[in-house]
C-alpha cells in the first residue's frame, strides 16, 4: 500500500484596498512551489463573489515534503511582504482524502 498524499487548503484573506498587492505576492509563489520535490498540485483560487478571499489548494507526496515548502525562502520571503496587508490571518488546513 503507498502512504497517501497530504492535501492542503489555506485561506488567505486580504485587507479591501491590498488585494491586488496580495494577488501579486501570492502569484509569485506559484512557479517556485510547482518545482519543489513532493509538489503535486498547487493552485490559487480567487472567490468569485469576494475579491479579497484568496485559496491555495494543494496535494504533497508526504508531510515532510509539505513542511520543507514551508521553510523555504520563497514562502518566509511572501509571509514577511503580506505583513500588514491581510484582514486575518490565515487559515491552512492539512487534509486526508478519504475517497
Amino acid at each position: 500500500m503507498s502512504n497517501p498524499t497530504i492535501r492542503v487548503v489555506a485561506r488567505i484573506v486580504a485587507l479591501p484596498e491590498k488585494v491586488e498587492q496580495v494577488k501579486a505576492i501570492l502569484t509569485g509563489l506559484i512557479e517556485p512551489t510547482k518545482t519543489e520535490a513532493g509538489c503535486i498540485q498547487y493552485e490559487l483560487l480567487q472567490n468569485q463573489a469576494d475579491a479579497t478571499d484568496f485559496t491555495f489548494v494543494e496535494e504533497w507526496r508526504s508531510g515532510a515534503e509539505l513542511d520543507a515548502h514551508l521553510g523555504n525562502t520563497h514562502i518566509q520571503f511572501a509571509i514577511e511582504k503580506l505583513d500588514g496587508l491581510l484582514g486575518a490571518a490565515p487559515d491552512i488546513c492539512r487534509y486526508d482524502k478519504i475517497g
